[in-house]
């Protein structure tokens, strides 16, 4: 379940910068933009949050995740099609694709409350 590693390695990046704000900030709400050709189940990382924030900045923070398409573009017809797999192939038949989105893991935005 590489899910853990990820979602510790998303916790401590957002807690590193959260921290960079001044001691006792809080992350409240953390964005994450998930492609759904990047081998991460979604649900496991929601899972996995909470426990990866127990005692950190963290803890308590809404995890929202948004699901990136897979979207690319033929190098033989030059249309762009959705794909669902690393595999798939154009209408047109070609499997000469290159991908264009729905790899991302990216932290896309994160909301920090400043203690007083």
């Amino acid at each position: 379940m590489h899910e853990l590693s990820l979602t510790q390695s998303v916790v401590e990046l957002c807690a590193a910068r959260a921290a960079e704000q001044g001691k006792g900030a809080r992350v409240t709400h953390v964005t994450l933009e998930v492609g759904v050709l990047a081998a991460v189940m979604p649900d496991a990382m929601r899972f996995c949050f909470e426990i990866c924030t127990k005692d950190t900045a963290l803890e308590g923070a809404v995890l929202e995740i948004i699901e990136i398409p897979g979207r690319a573009r033929c190098l033989d017809c030059a249309v762009e099609v959705a794909v669902t797999r690393l595999y798939d192939t154009c209408r047109c038949g070609s499997a000469n694709l290159i991908l264009i989105s729905g790899e991302e893991l990216k932290v896309k935005q994160m909301e920090v409350e400043e203690c007083v």
